[in-house]
């Protein structure tokens, strides 16, 4: 599936294609709620590097987490006009980028269920919405983004 994206001021714009296109993870933990979350969550989704263009790429800021006295080596996208979160991307798995859900303007297909990860680290004041048949995990599952897919039949 082509997925095309965009931050909120049209700066920036993308496209990638994705074999695993379905919005189906939820991570609570406290870089993604801060930086691109919306509901104390952010999604984000697979498409292969090699596939990606961009359009603003003066427009583009990169943000390195710090994960507790470590900095990340992963790379956050955002647009340093309107602070849009974009997509992810970490050199340790360098064929994949990983867009934000919220950045892409393609009608995505709805989950049949949701993994809720990094639970342990959800703000207090957020309520996970859960399906009947949505797993939960206090950290990460042991499930990858292509394993999920593969499981339910929803690969091309």
């Amino acid at each position: 599936m082509l997925l095309e994206g965009s931050c909120h001021c049209g700066a920036v714009r993308f496209r990638a294609v994705s074999h695993h296109p379905y919005p189906f993870n939820r991570c609570y933990c406290s870089i993604c709620r801060k930086t691109a979350g919306g509901g104390g969550y952010a999604i984000n989704l697979r498409a292969e590097t090699d596939t990606l263009e961009i359009e603003g790429e003066d427009a583009i800021a990169v943000y390195h987490a710090k994960i507790d006295t470590e900095q990340s080596p992963a790379k956050r996208h955002f647009c340093r006009h309107c602070g849009s979160a974009l997509w992810l991307w970490d050199p340790r798995w360098p064929d994949m980028t990983h867009p934000f859900a919220s950045a892409i303007d393609t009608p995505l297909p709805s989950p049949p269920e949701t993994t809720h990860l990094m639970l342990e680290a959800k703000a207090p004041w957020v309520e996970p919405q859960l399906g009947p048949n949505d797993k939960q995990f206090p950290q990460y599952p042991d499930e990858s983004i292509a394993d999920w897919h593969e499981r339910l039949g929803l690969t091309d």
